[in-house]
């Protein structure tokens, strides 16, 4: 199969599809990898390393999209990309529809089969695709809040560690899960008080086991939330329906109950965002202050570890890029009812239905298409 690997447009965003060791194993089975000049130049791999892990160099993006079958990207195509997909082509990758109308409209224009990352299940872990970003998302949101806490930054100059004779910072999170599991590991081990809310008592129970009581976790109500609220320093909102709108877990008028120079950090913010008062930034201006909070919400936040982010990703994508090029697309989607679940579009109709119901289109069974898929 010929497998195409474009350089990432969206602003800030480095990481890249696939790296040379990913590329040398598909090329090593026979596949023909063609990968866009500087590609991955930022994050350390040059062209060299890719020509010598057996890919073809293409001067420019419509070249590889012209000539791969599978095109394989880290972040949703933005709007140029999606004009270069066409109908008979695949693309894996990130997509979250259900906040982007604009990118599902392209996609289903295109006519290209699309599947999604964040919603390919697995037996291990619930979303594999989705866990290595969520862990590097959870763990770098603490750092995020942290330097946003600064006064310079608008934030009420709080040390989240404390120092000796003053208490540390009081960190929320919303969300038991991977990013909110690694949000309170890392909120924890620098120090501050941490309280997550989960809906789940087995994963409640499962935290509190975990970190012997260090972490206090709570069932996470409206009325629970908003009696923590007051003391928070820091809300981290981690919240996710896969394939789904995140649920507006915090409005704008419980943004009354905060501590001015207090910290919102929404990573749920790829599938718009748990907050009420949140909007997408990026990396080049990540944050903005509404009623005295400050909001922190950029949508691709591991971009800015994108070395460490990218080899995570390849390490949980690879083997599916492996089953798609050695079967085929529908053979193995097909085989795998797991690799199945992250179909989202194909020819020009929605087949996860989360996201159809979302953004108002018909739904199609993914398992009624499979006939037609490449």
């Amino acid at each position: 199969m010929i497998i195409g690997v474009p350089k990432e447009i969206k602003n800030h965003e480095y990481r890249v599809g696939l790296t040379p060791a990913s590329v040398k194993e598909l090329t090593r089975q026979g596949h023909k990898v063609l990968v866009e000049r500087n590609a991955a130049l930022d994050i350390g791999f040059p062209d060299q390393d890719y020509e010598a892990s057996g890919a073809t160099i293409l001067t420019t993006a419509d070249a590889v999209f012209e000539q791969a079958k599978l095109i394989v990207k880290v972040k949703e195509p933005q709007a140029s990309e999606c004009k270069m997909l066409s109908k008979g082509q695949t693309l894996f990758t990130y997509l979250h529809l259900a906040p982007d109308p604009a990118q599902a409209k392209g996609l289903l224009e295109s006519g290209a089969t699309c599947i999604a990352y964040e919603t390919v299940t697995g037996t291990l872990s619930p979303l594999p695709l989705l866990a290595p970003m969520s862990e590097v998302a959870g763990r770098m949101s603490i750092q995020a809040a942290a330097h946003s806490l600064e006064k310079a930054q608008g934030g009420e100059g709080v040390l989240l560690s404390g120092v000796a004779g003053v208490p540390p910072g009081n960190v929320l999170v919303i969300g038991g899960g991977v990013v909110g599991l690694n949000a309170a590991r890392i909120a924890a081990g620098m120090g501050a008080e941490v309280i997550i809310f989960d809906k789940s008592l087995a994963r409640l129970r499962y935290i509190d086991e975990l970190f012997s009581g260090r972490i206090r976790t709570q069932y996470s109500t409206k009325a629970n939330i908003e009696s923590c609220l007051p003391k928070a320093d820091v809300v981290i909102g981690a919240v996710l329906i896969p394939g789904a709108a995140a649920p507006k877990v915090v409005t704008r008028s419980d943004l009354k109950l905060m501590k001015a120079g207090a910290v919102i950090v929404d990573v749920s913010i790829d599938q718009g965002g748990c907050f009420e008062t949140s909007k997408a930034t990026t990396h080049q201006d990540p944050i903005y202050c509404i009623d005295g909070i400050v909001h922190y919400c950029v949508a691709n936040m591991p971009g800015a570890v994108a070395k460490t982010a990218t080899l995570a990703l390849n390490n949980a994508t690879l083997p599916f890029v492996e089953v798609l090029a050695n079967k085929g697309v529908k053979a193995a989607l097909t085989d795998d009812p797991h690799l199945l679940n992250g179909l989202n579009v194909h020819q020009n109709q929605i087949t996860y239905k989360a996201v159809a119901e979302s953004l108002g289109y018909p739904y199609v069974s993914a398992d009624g298409i499979l006939d037609s898929l490449p």
